[in-house]
């Protein structure tokens, strides 16, 4: 369950990539914490950098500059042995259960990948019954082990894909965007699913996806992402109830409503997400936003306490209606 100590803090961390076309800052400058026991969900639009963010946190892609603490230790100053020990303790679940797994080994060797690298001692049958013990924990068949991933649905794939993730054990699990290729009814198997082995297992969970009552369902917090940079964070039921930022608000706009009779009064994003090759001066937002002025131009809004845990990146903090 949650409580109030700092499991992980990302301080600063920015990454950049060099491309033929130019410099593309796809993370820019973000901080945050997860809290210990804590479903923290991180939301934005396709190209905001959420999947960089995670694969960053997680040195699956190396980051320019900043700092990410698991408990103290600083991951991006490990050199490979360390790194590799830590490993077992941050895991991830990919976005599509078609292409994460291999089609060509068995589900039971899949899952039990990661045993072999971080526990050489365990015999081959007790790799096995870990992997039957896991297939039942994530609603599986133990019958179903030495199938091949196209034997499996959908949503019976990223059951594997969350059995092999916690193979190891971990403390800390990146799952990116792992139901948005799913039914709907599958994906409400698979989020209460993850909310029960959060429960069981005390897991730290960052929850990349771009739909928001999703996020609303899952997460204690939220962390808003525009064009590699943080527009608003804070407990997920106080963002939700009274957003402040104009790209949250829209975003939360966004979401259906099931009821046909509902006269709501969206608010629509004009134009696209420019290209982080040549994002804009100021605030990043300002091009589509309706409330952007001559400040907005010039000036990078800074963050900004609205209540304890509840921040935002605006220069019209307040004034908004």
């Amino acid at each position: 369950m949650i409580n109030t100590s700092e499991f992980i803090s990302i301080e600063n961390l920015t990454k950049t990539f060099h491309t033929n076309a130019g410099k593309v800052q796809a993370v820019n400058d973000v901080s945050f914490i997860l809290r210990k026991g804590s479903i923290v969900g991180l939301v934005g639009e396709s190209g905001s950098g959420k999947t960089t963010l995670g694969r960053c946190i997680l040195r699956l892609i190396e980051p320019s500059s900043g700092s990410v603490n698991l408990e103290g230790t600083n991951l991006l100053k490990l050199n490979n042995s360390k790194l590799r020990a830590m490993r077992k303790r941050m895991q991830i679940i990919f976005q599509d259960p078609f292409s994460s797994l291999n089609p060509r080994m068995r589900v039971q060797d899949i899952i039990a990948e990661g045993i072999k690298v971080h526990d050489k001692l365990i015999s081959k049958k007790d790799r096995l019954i870990r992997v039957a013990e896991l297939m039942e924990e994530v609603g599986l068949q133990a019958e179903q082990m030495s199938r091949y991933p196209h034997e499996f649905s959908g949503g019976q794939r990223q059951r594997v894909g969350i059995a092999r993730a916690l193979a190891v054990n971990p403390e800390f699990i990146v799952a990116d965007e792992s139901v948005s290729a799913l039914d709907v009814s599958v994906q409400a198997q698979i989020l209460n699913l993850m909310l029960s082995l959060r429960d069981k297992h005390n897991l730290t969970i960052l929850f990349i996806a771009h739909d928001l009552s999703v996020v609303e369902y899952l997460c204690d917090e939220v962390v808003v992402l525009y064009l590699g940079k943080i527009v608003e964070s804070g407990n997920a039921k106080e963002v939700y109830s009274n957003p402040q930022h104009p790209y949250t608000r829209a975003l939360l706009s966004a979401v259906p409503i099931p009821d046909p009779r509902a006269n709501i009064d969206r608010e629509i994003l004009k134009g696209d997400m420019p290209s982080a090759l040549s994002p804009p001066s100021g605030c990043v937002f300002r091009t589509r936003c309706k409330y952007a002025d001559e400040r907005c131009l010039e000036t990078i809004p800074p963050t900004v306490n609205i209540n304890d845990g509840h921040s935002a990146a605006c220069l019209k903090l307040g004034e908004l209606k």
